[in-house]
């Protein structure tokens, strides 16, 4: 008896956190997507270079991911758009402490444009799908989200890129410096965002929720 009342207890936990972003006013909404622009800027500074590779890994995609989830369809987004525009602007909380438009325009400038849209695409694939907030539903959200997105549109900078410098470099090795040696790590993270994702989210709608939506 004791067991099943906690656990209606965290059920409606979750549904009150998923529920409370709906009821923020808009300065509320935007202070979250800056703090989690700051949170990505914060994450991009956990980097590590591989050899040969002038692509870093780092904590970014994850910041990315949750940013999605907790803020939502539209403004996990918007958080990322900030992150990406005061970069731009020159602030400098890019990887290794860089900004400017010449860092967007270098060799990861993809990989940051796919924060942006993998983040609208799982924010509105969570708030939209109530089975995508599953654990393995989201797990596999998140797998696209960041290796077909994000870094689909890295590799094709990445690409772009070499062609602009004069470089040469064929399809295997762009593979080697711009996605696989990321895999393991990002898996990590995904595991990792996507356990955190499905804690917080109801399995089920409440109220009013689709409509919400």
């Amino acid at each position: 008896m004791e067991i099943t009342m906690y656990v209606n207890r965290y059920k409606h936990a979750r549904y009150n956190f998923f529920k409370w972003r709906y009821q923020l006013e808009f300065y509320h909404r935007l202070v979250l997507a800056i703090s989690f622009a700051c949170i990505t800027g914060i994450f991009a500074q956990v980097r590590f270079y591989f050899p040969g590779s002038p692509v870093p890994l780092t904590g970014q995609t994850f910041a990315v991911l949750l940013s999605a989830v907790v803020l939502g369809k539209w403004w996990g987004g918007i958080s990322q758009s900030i992150y990406l525009g005061v970069g731009i602007a020159g602030v400098p909380w890019f990887a290794g402490m860089n900004g400017g438009l010449t860092y967007l325009a270098g060799p990861t400038g993809g990989y940051l444009i796919g924060f942006i849209l993998s983040a609208f695409f799982l924010g509105y694939c969570v708030d939209r799908y109530i089975k995508s907030r599953k654990y393995w539903a989201m797990f596999t959200l998140m797998l696209f989200a960041n290796f077909g997105i994000v870094f689909g549109l890295g590799l094709l900078q990445l690409y772009g890129w070499f062609l602009f410098t004069g470089a040469s470099i064929d399809f295997w090795g762009l593979l080697l410096m711009g996605l696989i040696p990321f895999i393991i790590g990002d898996t990590v993270k995904i595991a990792i965002a996507a356990g955190i994702a499905s804690s917080i989210t109801p399995k089920q709608a409440y109220g009013r929720e689709v409509d919400a939506v």
